[in-house]
């Protein structure tokens, strides 16, 4: 039914399935690294060499920082969705974004046919979460017309904020550590 309210369930809850799917990721991360960048490697020779080197030298600290600089810029999604009633551009690139990055993590899985950080969110809160934010706003009359050049930016977007949250991560842990 057009014209229905975007709720705090809709937008704040970007960022509440984004939580439930980082802390899946907190807790396996860097030890899936350390056990399977060996293999991977040998697997996937096209991958350069310089993902798999920092992907190995990756640590929980690291990670961690990581994550909660992606935090703040879905938290500010979640924000400009909600001041908006869910109109924002920028709230709803996040949450395509994010639907499409659990698409990635479960075709990770798939290439890696096992187990991969993410995968099991996935299916179970990042894209059921997504679809039902979309169907809401596309109910509320504010859901943009979904184009092929909108998923592409939006995996984009998502691509570009975890290199800049890993890139502000180290560079804020290796301030603090040459401090310590």
């Amino acid at each position: 039914m057009r014209g229905e309210r975007v709720g705090g369930a809709v937008t704040w809850g970007l960022l509440g399935a984004w939580v439930v799917h980082d802390l899946e990721e907190l807790v396996t991360v860097p030890g899936w690294l350390r056990r399977n960048v060996p293999e991977l490697r040998k697997r996937f020779p096209q991958v350069p060499e310089r993902v798999w080197r920092r992907a190995g030298t990756m640590d929980a600290a690291e990670f961690a920082a990581a994550v909660g600089v992606m935090g703040v810029f879905v938290g500010a999604a979640s924000a400009a969705g909600r001041l908006t009633g869910g109109r924002s551009g920028f709230y709803q690139g996040a949450l395509t974004g994010f639907g499409l990055h659990g698409v990635t993590h479960m075709a990770q899985a798939a290439a890696a046919r096992g187990y991969t950080p993410g995968s099991v969110t996935s299916p179970l809160a990042v894209v059921p979460f997504t679809l039902w934010a979309r169907d809401r706003l596309r109910r509320a009359g504010v859901l943009r017309p979904a184009r092929p050049r909108d998923a592409v930016a939006g995996l984009a977007a998502a691509g570009a904020a975890t290199v800049a949250s890993h890139v502000v991560a180290r560079r804020l842990l290796g301030t603090a550590r040459r401090a310590s």
